[in-house]
């Protein structure tokens, strides 16, 4: 077993209070005059800016992670690397903070889907924080930040109703292609990857009851996004009011 790095309570909150100072930081920049009049809107922005930054590190780190120790591919439960391992507590520390962040900013019952999907995955980077196996897992799981980089972008200029502009025209087509390689494929990977412990009493099978139920998660995510971006006539009228919060 590979030696502890560093403690790991002190790296998790190391990186819940980075991202909480980073929120602080980022919420002194100038607003967009659209956002600056809604109080829900300026929250959210201030949110996806976190969560901007937190996709570009990650998705990034974890193609690096790949490219540096590429074993991960096939030795899902034991490849090991120290970035990678740093990685998993760096994300770790980020759902952290968003958790924190939604439930102290009275946004819970608007912003559920969010907490759900951050606790799995909480519970799942816990097996390779603190036991560490499957933290090669962890880091094909956070692939998807690199689809999330273009599906934020998306979002921001939906708060600012700027989905008139080239630029979006152009990202939607971009985020599709991002959704397929990197949040699509590695999770129908890792999905049949798992599945050879269907039946077994082992952490595997705890974490692919974690992975089907994100499956079900993206893949209603995905129809939702279908629907907006490219069939915009068969969404319900009521949702184009606050659908931002969660497509």
């Amino acid at each position: 077993m590979p030696p502890m790095p560093l403690p790991v309570l002190l790296l998790l909150l190391g990186a819940t209070l980075t991202f909480r100072a980073l929120r602080h930081t980022l919420c002194r920049l100038p607003l967009p005059a659209h956002v600056r009049t809604d109080a829900l809107r300026t929250w959210r922005w201030h949110n996806l800016l976190v969560s901007f930054t937190h996709s570009i590190v990650s998705g990034i780190w974890a193609l690096l992670c790949i490219w540096q120790t590429p074993e991960m591919l096939v030795e899902i439960e034991t490849a090991w690397s120290l970035s990678g391992y740093l990685l998993v507590c760096f994300s770790t520390g980020y759902f952290i903070h968003d958790t924190v962040d939604i439930l102290i900013s009275h946004q819970a019952r608007a912003s559920w889907e969010y907490l759900v999907h951050h606790v799995m995955a909480m519970g799942a980077f816990f097996s390779g924080i603190f036991w560490k196996r499957f933290v090669g897992g962890g880091v094909l799981t956070l692939l998807v930040e690199v689809s999330n980089i273009f599906l934020t972008i998306r979002m921001m200029m939906k708060i600012n109703n700027a989905q008139d502009l080239l630029l979006y025209r152009v990202n939607k087509y971009v985020n599709l292609v991002m959704y397929f390689l990197f949040r699509l494929a590695p999770q129908a990977y890792l999905t049949h990857y798992f599945l050879g412990y269907a039946g077994q009493r082992t952490l595997g099978t705890f974490l692919l009851s974690i992975l089907l139920l994100l499956d079900v998660m993206i893949l209603i995510y995905f129809s939702r996004l279908l629907r907006s971006d490219f069939c915009p006539n068969r969404v319900p009228s009521q949702q184009h009011k606050d659908k931002f919060l969660t497509e």
